[in-house]
């Protein structure tokens, strides 16, 4: 099931995609269920959104495809490399990334991203998907330069419109024979299969649950795929996932 937040004559509903049209749900099912107000609103007229607004934290995974990690002269780390992102970074499909006065580079990093759907702590590898609403997808745009100056990551990946995320959440995935590609102005920049992450969703979901409490809403970012690299104001970034959809963003500066 594709699951949608859209903006429609001046109100923000959930609905469920089906074809060309978005069947409104009567709340937000990850808290209200897949109730229907016996609405349909054809998708030309809707606004999509971010599918989805974090109450509590984006937990974002670095470092998590090998050739990712080897581009920058690092290894894969042997635990999942943890770091968060604000909520305020938000945005969704068709929003502006807003390139920051403070940074000369910021770079696109296409990624799978994970919406925790029931409180998690301490819940085993084995479990973890069935904690998992579903899977939308993610662009962790980075101030590189200010990474590199700064030493950790916080500024570098907070900004605000640093962290587009969509079209939709889809409720039933599997990242098997799945692959991720993401392109600026229509070049191929990125490409590989998930099965390529050094850990795993549900490694990912155990180890986090481990150190803090998971949220129902919270966004899980897996990590990016060797070809990152920088993009300037006008260009338009996509990021697609087999089977979740096209993800675009165009920037400006600030």
């Amino acid at each position: 099931m594709r699951i949608a937040r859209f903006s429609h004559q001046d109100s923000i509903r959930y609905g469920i995609v089906d074809e060309g049209e978005l069947v409104v749900l009567a709340g937000d099912p990850m808290f209200a269920g897949y109730d229907t107000t016996g609405e349909r609103v054809p998708l030309s007229d809707a606004a999509l959104l971010a599918p989805v607004i974090p109450r509590s934290k984006i937990v974002a995974v670095g470092r998590n495809y090998r050739e990712h990690a080897a581009e920058f002269g690092n290894e894969a780390p042997a635990e999942p490399l943890l770091f968060f992102k604000p909520n305020t970074s938000v945005i969704g499909p068709g929003d502006t990334i807003v390139r920051p006065t403070q940074s000369e580079q910021t770079d696109f990093e296409g990624e799978l991203a994970v919406v925790i759907g029931r409180i998690a702590k301490n819940v085993s590898a084995d479990r973890a998907l069935d904690y998992v609403f579903g899977y939308t997808i993610s662009n962790d745009v980075s101030a590189r330069d200010l990474q590199r100056k700064d030493g950790q990551w916080s500024r570098a990946k907070g900004f605000d419109t640093f962290c587009p995320l969509g079209p939709a959440i889809e409720t039933e995935f599997d990242v098997e024979g799945k692959i991720l590609t993401t392109r600026v102005n229509g070049e191929v920049k990125q490409q590989a299969p998930l099965t390529d992450m050094v850990h795993s969703v549900a490694e990912i979901i155990a180890y986090a649950s481990a150190a803090f409490t998971l949220l129902p809403g919270d966004v899980i970012l897996t990590g990016t795929p060797a070809g990152v690299g920088p993009f300037v104001a006008g260009d338009t970034v996509e990021v697609e996932i087999t089977g979740l959809g096209t993800l675009r963003n165009q920037a400006r500066d600030a």
